[in-house]
């Protein structure tokens, strides 16, 4: 466990280091252009993950979200500049991360967070991984912005696998079809079994050669479509679908959040 949140860790200081200097480089023109996120200028999804990483940093800080408290930290960030947004996003982020790397191995293999929207409290290094899967894709809209073909950066790839099938099912939409579609990834190699539904799907990690339709695509491609960013004009040309359902409608089944 505690091996687990220093990787989970390392990785976000990495993250945060890369997207920081990629950030820095920005002028105000360019923090306005609209991100990958369809509603979120590449300033709005900063101010996003700085928002959220003062949020986790009380969090953490008490052991318990105070769920009431967000609304008014909201309130604050979105009503910066966009530059303010992402200086200021750079030094929330980079408080959450120095916060998490103070932690000692006691601390690491035994204390729970109460995230509040969360069934029971989670470890650090799941509260880590969390916040990877946010950071990874929200880093991907600011970069696509920038560059089409940008992906999900691989080394936190991984580390979002270890919760994809809990909350790709709890995102994923029914679609009034009802089937099994068996997954694929590469890099790395997982195998996945996403049953649609009458009322959504849900993700497990298994393999079945019986499947209704069979794709294959890049890992980080599958993460983008469980989050609702395998638009067509940021597919890989790799990305295979045969059988009864097509690639529009996974998309269909998970349009975003």
């Amino acid at each position: 466990m505690t091996k687990r949140a220093r990787d989970a860790i390392a990785a976000l200081r990495r993250s945060h280091d890369e997207l920081t200097a990629f950030v820095q480089g920005l002028d105000p023109d360019q923090l306005e252009i609209q991100s990958g996120a369809s509603e979120w200028t590449v300033a709005e999804v900063l101010s996003h993950l700085g928002s959220a990483a003062e949020i986790g940093l009380n969090t953490l800080t008490a052991g318990k979200a105070d769920m009431g408290a967000a609304p008014d930290v909201w309130e604050r960030w979105n009503a910066m500049s966009a530059l303010e947004q992402a200086a200021n996003f750079a030094a929330a982020d980079g408080q959450l991360v120095e916060r998490l790397e103070s932690l000692d191995d006691e601390v690491l293999a035994t204390q729970k967070i109460d995230v509040g929207f969360l069934p029971a409290p989670i470890d650090i290094a799941f509260l880590a991984g969390m916040r990877l899967s946010e950071v990874g894709l929200h880093r991907w809209d600011v970069e696509v912005a920038f560059d089409p073909a940008a992906r999900v950066t691989d080394y936190i790839v991984p580390f979002v696998f270890e919760n994809l099938p809990m909350f790709a099912s709890f995102f994923a939409k029914p679609i009034g079809r009802s089937g099994r579609i068996a997954v694929d990834t590469m890099d790395p190699t997982r195998h996945y079994l996403l049953e649609l539904g009458d009322t959504g799907a849900t993700l497990s990690e298994a393999s079945d050669d019986n499947a209704d339709t069979h794709t294959q695509l890049p890992a980080e491609a599958f993460l983008r479509l469980t989050s609702g960013r395998l638009r067509p004009d940021h597919t890989p040309a790799s990305v295979t679908v045969e059988g009864h359902f097509s690639l529009d409608d996974l998309r269909q089944v998970f349009p975003g959040y």
